[in-house]
């Protein structure tokens, strides 16, 4: 198994399945048990996929380590970088908290399935 495949597979469970960013939960192995548990569609499991997150991109500088890499949703992860400067890691995260409390993260339909999996025990 690849570094970066084993460490995003360690990151996923020390986080209990949860995304790094925004604390909804995460697919990595099983996108059909994910889709039954919390009720969302085939095209919704892309972006409620687990990645490997570079914490300090390694454009920038950081390295494949486990200190470095941390799991979040394809979605969560896609956003960060779109900025024309990403926002380090812990503002990132207080944002994207922030967002998520007031509804304003997801689109309609992925915050539904967000907020049913907050009431589900992970």
């Amino acid at each position: 198994m690849p570094a970066i495949n084993r460490l995003r597979a360690d990151a996923f469970a020390n986080q209990k399945g949860r995304c790094y960013y925004c604390g909804s939960p995460m697919w990595l192995t099983d996108p059909d048990a994910f889709r039954t548990r919390f009720g969302c569609t085939r095209g919704q499991l892309p972006a409620l996929q687990a990645t490997a997150e570079h914490l300090v991109a390694v454009c920038d500088g950081g390295k494949t380590t486990a200190a470095n890499i941390v799991a979040a949703h394809q979605l969560c992860n896609r956003r960060r970088h779109l900025a024309k400067v990403p926002l380090a890691p812990d503002r990132y995260r207080a944002r994207v908290t922030r967002l998520v409390a007031r509804g304003k993260w997801f689109d309609k339909t992925l915050h539904a399935v967000a907020r049913q999996a907050r009431h589900i025990p992970g």
